[in-house]
């Protein structure tokens, strides 16, 4: 059976199993070990970096896993208790409902929940919220001995691991995020599907936003919309800041130099609370209902679903980057994206995303194969400006399959070793995920 994800990237498994209980996963995963057949898990098949592509063996899908729960009670207070199926904009959903707030955002809300903690996708808000771990209160897993376990917030792993060298960024999510003393939560979030097969994830919810306000405020050039970036970083409840340059713009067919979305929570007013100098006032986009708010959010969904589909025309995979770095390195890195971009395909790039974070993302858009070639060599040689910056060459994605090469740029060996070590200790036949985050063994 061919598979593949959002970005394009092709896989390929023998045989495909939707397994409905954890029971049957168990059966799966023990048939799998007995038989040394690697097994894929899969979601919703929205990512961007090949980690739910099968390349041969079993793909395992999620996608029948769909109890969703909202409830309180003092071991987890305000909480959902969701399948590793259920889509992120079902949570959001039921959480608006009973008037809560799931605060992770990730720009495709029809990615699954158990894709976002394979990941620790983030998104939009995690400018002020944190990325998906920091909503995660406990994971169902399956191992892949067929032990099914249930670890809640704090429950520590039994096994020593190092501390390792984490990047100065407000996101990352390049490998797995050991530290002494570490819970089991933390192990898996980020992990990739390479370690046992999340079936179950309680998420936290928060009291609901109450009134929020939001703008696509839209700037004569870059630098007036980096300048109001530095501004706003503190503004009163703020919740989103992102970004989109001219080539973005113009992709949506609008005609200005720069834009920058934004949320704010309370009784704002964004023409009070923020400074707008330099903002082009007039012509920009203001909002203060729930549904404006959701035609912003599609708009800004549009841009890669129509870089998307300007590459598959093309016949080429996404050629993205999700490289973040510290704050104070925005403005060098977006030169340097700038300077590299310019020379190397002038007319061919655009740059969008999670400016509040500073983690922007740059798509490359080649027409020719020898374009193409020569862009996976850019997009590597700027993996390496970003970690040479304090930075992460993978913020909210993973690296997958087809990212993996990068985890040796962000890492020295000792550390991946050490990464690997842990890999082992759960899957010594090494066969979830495999070509996910490490080469084979």
């Amino acid at each position: 059976m061919d598979i593949a994800d959002a970005s394009g990237y092709r896989g390929h498994a023998d045989r495909v199993f939707e397994p409905r209980t954890e029971e049957e996963v168990s059966e799966i995963l023990t048939r799998a070990a007995a038989e040394q057949i690697p097994v894929t898990v899969m979601g919703a098949m929205t990512g961007l970096a090949g980690g739910a592509a099968p390349q041969g063996g079993w793909g395992l899908s999620m996608a029948r896993f769909r109890r969703l729960e909202i409830a309180h009670d003092h071991v987890f207070g305000d909480h959902a208790r969701v399948g590793a199926g259920v889509l992120l904009r079902d949570v959001q959903a039921a959480a608006t409902g009973v008037h809560r707030f799931y605060a992770p955002d990730p720009t495709e809300n029809t990615s699954s929940i158990g894709g976002n903690i394979a990941a620790n996708a983030s998104g939009s808000r995690s400018f002020r919220y944190g990325a998906t771990r920091d909503h995660v209160l406990a994971v169902r897993v399956v191992w892949v001995d067929g032990r099914i376990e249930e670890y809640r917030r704090g429950e520590a792993v039994d096994f020593d691991v190092p501390a390792i060298p984490l990047p100065h960024t407000t996101k990352h999510s390049a490998g797995y995020r050991l530290a002494p003393g570490m819970d089991f939560v933390d192990l898996f979030a980020g992990s990739e599907g390479t370690l046992g097969v999340v079936t179950e994830a309680v998420l936290r919810l928060l009291p609901a936003a109450g009134e929020v306000t939001g703008g696509v405020v839209f700037f004569p050039s870059e630098g007036a919309a980096l300048d109001a970036v530095d501004r706003w970083r503190s503004a009163r409840g703020l919740r989103m800041l992102e970004y989109l340059d001219a080539a973005s713009l113009q992709l949506m067919d609008v005609r200005h130099s720069a834009a920058v979305m934004i949320e704010m929570e309370g009784e704002a007013e964004l023409e009070m609370d923020l400074d707008l100098a330099g903002a082009i006032e007039a012509d920009s986009w203001f909002a203060t209902t729930a549904a404006d708010r959701e035609r912003f959010r599609q708009f800004r969904h549009a841009l890669p679903e129509r870089v998307n589909a300007r590459l598959r025309h093309s016949g080429f995979v996404k050629l993205g980057t999700d490289y973040a770095v510290p704050l104070d390195q925005n403005r060098a890195m977006l030169a340097t994206y700038r300077g590299v971009l310019e020379r190397e395909f002038p007319g061919q790039y655009v740059i969008f995303g999670h400016i509040g974070d500073a983690h922007l993302h740059v798509n490359i858009l080649p027409t020719s194969q020898a374009q193409y070639e020569r862009a996976l060599g850019v997009t590597t040689d700027l993996a390496y400006e970003s970690v040479r910056l304090g930075g992460t060459v993978g913020a909210e994605h993973g690296l997958g399959k087809r990212k993996a090469h990068l985890l040796k740029i962000q890492y020295p060996p000792a550390v991946i070793a050490a990464m690997r070590a842990v890999k082992r200790r759960f899957d010594p036949q090494w066969l979830l995920g495999q070509g996910t985050l490490f080469a084979m063994e």
